[in-house]
């Protein structure tokens, strides 16, 4: 059979531009795919792709998990996770976080959110000094040129940042059992700004 998917070749393509010379298991799945293709055997052909386009996603989430840095002195870090598939990237997009712990019980959880249905919202919030200032607790903040907001909530001594980095992404830093929120601004001044807005296309 002389023709082939567009997809299959359009991977196949790629791959080759941006793989090493030697084969792996995704250049190894696609040549499988399209050996399958050109006989005929069109379910697994599919079936193959498929599992070669989940390898590729699977490297795409590894690198951006890079992008949540590593635990400041003194304290201990989760394994990074990542949630971009399926229902939940529907609802709140690409979302990465990470926990952030030290032995007297501090905490910081870091969110970085990508292309969430509900960041219009927030950014419409940010541009709205009178909407900040109805909170007591809220207060401006700015990293290299992004808006955020400062939060203090004296009921629970939760310190929240709240960066929004252009339209598309969201990052988020909270932290509980500390006496102020400098860890917080530490760990959202320790991400690369920069790296995020190239890796989800910003």
């Amino acid at each position: 059979m002389q023709n082939r998917t567009p997809l299959i070749v359009a991977l196949t393509a790629c791959l080759t531009l941006a793989a090493p010379t030697q084969a792996d298991e995704v250049t190894d799945q696609l040549d499988a795919a399209r050996q399958a293709y050109e006989a005929g055997q069109l379910h697994s052909a599919a079936d193959t792709l498929n599992f070669a386009v989940a390898k590729i996603k699977e490297q795409m989430t590894a690198g951006l998990l890079k992008l949540l840095p590593e635990p400041l002195a003194g304290w201990q870090a989760d394994p990074a996770q990542s949630e971009t598939a399926g229902l939940a990237s529907m609802i709140v997009g690409t979302n990465l976080g990470r926990r952030y712990f030290r032995e007297d019980g501090a905490e910081v959880n870091l969110n970085v959110t990508a292309d969430s249905p509900l960041l219009p919202m927030l950014t419409m919030f940010l541009s709205s000094p009178f909407m900040m200032q109805a909170d007591p607790n809220t207060k401006p903040y700015t990293i290299k040129g992004q808006r955020g907001i400062i939060k203090h909530d004296a009921q629970t001594n939760e310190h929240e940042v709240t960066l929004m980095i252009g339209n598309r992404i969201l990052i988020q830093g909270k932290g509980t059992g500390m006496a102020d929120g400098t860890a917080v601004q530490q760990y959202i001044e320790a991400l690369d700004l920069d790296a995020i807005q190239k890796a989800f296309g910003g």
